[in-house]
């Protein structure tokens, strides 16, 4: 099945995150369509660094606030009515949970109501930017979009999964009972430029430490998995989804599945680094396995990721060299 471009020339696209890893990401690729681009972030996780290229598109505008105290509606870019909402805005990363705890529920739950009920009054059409964390440590793999997950609710990480299952959950009872034309995206663990230094995930931390020389710091055994996605391909599969009519939760995300010691080993090679795989204590919670079932993706959308591993990382690697000198 081929989707054909939905949003365009004419449509006016709020992105909530604007700045952050993949919300930049997407920025880039609804300006490059014509979409007239309203990027809102707080600026607590997302770099202006992100967005800065984007500055002279007549297209594109950036509004400073926190879309956990509404949308400030008396700045001229947000009194227009909009044609797509991607709620795309939350701390994502594991030093987050722990820093950030109380903002994630927030924008999880109190700015996700605020974006439903703007989308149902401008009759946009809604993407709620959920996570495979809603299926916490799953006892199915790979992980089908039916399977309701085994989580924590209140472990360290359960701030973010309850955050995006409450989100998950607000999205589909305005569908149902408002009539909002909805989306949600459960994305897997996604890699690739911009992401955060010390961001606390694997890939950006093995990244850093092999670049600088330092031990390889692997948590637990190195045998836990994670399917890896480049962010050009949940990019790709995100636009798919916006512009189909479906309503999802679809998962986005590769079945590239290494183990952490795989990994780290592989990003060893990459780099040139002589860093030693060491291992730490493992952390609570932390799942034992990743891996998107992608049949709802490929049937409902045509979506099939296309960069593999080791050339997604290279080019991950080069950008994270440039950025640390």
């Amino acid at each position: 099945m081929k989707v054909a471009p939905r949003f365009g020339p004419g449509h006016r696209v709020l992105v909530t995150g604007g700045a952050g890893f993949v919300p930049s990401h997407l920025v880039d690729s609804l300006v490059a369509r014509g979409c007239a681009v309203v990027a809102l972030d707080n600026f607590v996780t997302g770099s202006k660094d992100n967005i800065a290229h984007l500055h002279d598109k007549r297209n594109f505008t950036l509004v400073e606030a926190d879309i956990s105290d509404g949308l400030p509606t008396h700045h001229p870019a947000l009194a227009e009515r909009f044609d797509a909402i991607l709620h795309m805005a939350s701390p994502a990363s594991p030093t987050d949970f722990a820093t950030l705890p109380v903002e994630i529920l927030r924008v999880g739950s109190v700015a996700t109501l605020h974006l439903l009920d703007r989308a149902v009054a401008d009759g946009a059409r809604f993407l709620m930017a959920s996570t495979s964390e809603a299926y916490g440590d799953p006892k199915e793999h790979p992980q089908r979009e039916t399977y309701w997950g085994n989580v924590n609710p209140i472990g360290v990480r359960s701030v973010y999964d309850e955050a995006k299952r409450f989100s998950e959950a607000a999205t589909m009872a305005y569908h149902r009972y408002r009539g909002l034309d909805a989306a949600i995206v459960r994305i897997f663990n996604t890699y690739g430029p911009r992401m955060r230094p010390d961001d606390g995930r694997a890939i950006p931390t093995f990244i850093s430490q092999a670049l600088r020389g330092e031990p390889i710091t692997v948590h637990g055994t190195g045998n836990q998995t994670r399917s890896i996605c480049y962010v050009e391909d949940l990019v790709r599969g995100i636009l798919l989804l916006l512009d189909s009519t479906e309503t999802g939760p679809v998962n986005c995300g590769t079945e590239h599945e290494l183990t952490m010691r795989q990994l780290a080993e592989l990003i060893v090679s990459l780099s040139g680094s002589d860093s030693e795989v060491t291992y730490v204590t493992r952390a609570a919670d932390d799942p034992e396995m990743r891996r998107p079932d992608l049949t709802l993706a490929r049937e409902l959308l045509g979506y099939e990721p296309s960069v593999a591993p080791e050339d997604g990382l290279r080019r991950t690697i080069e950008h994270f060299r440039e950025r640390l000198g």
